[in-house]
């Protein structure tokens, strides 16, 4: 995250969320940015995965339940 803003992302970190994907799961292939957010709240209960996964997934949970959607959508029609 930038540590300039304390709490979004910077591009570079919105960019690499957009294209990466789940790599397992009943969401496996579908984007981190496109997880439902019931979803993304069940990792951060029983733990996110350990790794890029998992920071790239904490991302998207804070992001989702901070009301910040917003910054996904220039990402989702290139």
């Amino acid at each position: 995250m930038n540590e300039k803003n304390g709490c979004i992302p910077d591009a570079a970190v919105l960019l690499k969320l957009a294209e990466m994907r789940m790599p397992f799961g009943k969401y496996k292939e579908r984007r981190l940015i496109d997880l439902p957010e019931p979803y993304v709240v069940w990792f951060a209960r029983k733990g996110f995965p350990t790794g890029q996964l998992g920071d790239m997934l904490r991302m998207v949970y804070e992001i989702k339940i901070n009301g910040l959607e917003y910054l996904f959508e220039p990402l989702r029609n290139p």
